[in-house]
């Protein structure tokens, strides 16, 4: 995961039929899924080489309001200035800000144009 500010340091898609989803994308690009346990069901990372490529989800749980798309997510230095930017320049913020343990914190957002993208401001090591 890239952590620069700036840049797409990760991309999720999320669908409904995840497990049917993931494996077409193995066997049309050649990833190889990791489950990643979200309780009561299983999420894929999308692994080459052993290192993470992306992820792809279950449009349920925390993921059952975003919609069905690549997802990027786009790093920031300070998640509080962006969000309040994105409200002033007549974006919306689609979720809440919400911790990923151990990783940083996210917002799903969507720009005057109707563009849904997601902030993500990294956790510094």
């Amino acid at each position: 995961m890239d952590k620069s500010i700036g840049s797409i340091g990760w991309i999720d898609l999320t669908v409904p039929n995840a497990s049917e989803v993931k494996d077409f994308y193995s066997a049309v690009i050649g990833w190889k899924p990791e489950g990643l346990s979200m309780g009561d069901y299983e999420d894929f990372n999308m692994t080459m080489d052993g290192e993470p490529k992306t992820g792809i989800c279950h449009k349920k749980g925390p993921n059952a309001n975003i919609p069905s798309q690549w997802m990027i997510y786009i790093n920031v230095a300070d998640m509080a200035a962006s969000t309040e930017a994105v409200e002033k320049l007549g974006g919306k913020l689609l979720s809440e800000v919400k911790s990923v343990g151990g990783y940083g914190k996210f917002c799903i957002i969507e720009d005057p144009a109707g563009a849904v993208c997601t902030l993500f401001e990294p956790e510094q090591d």
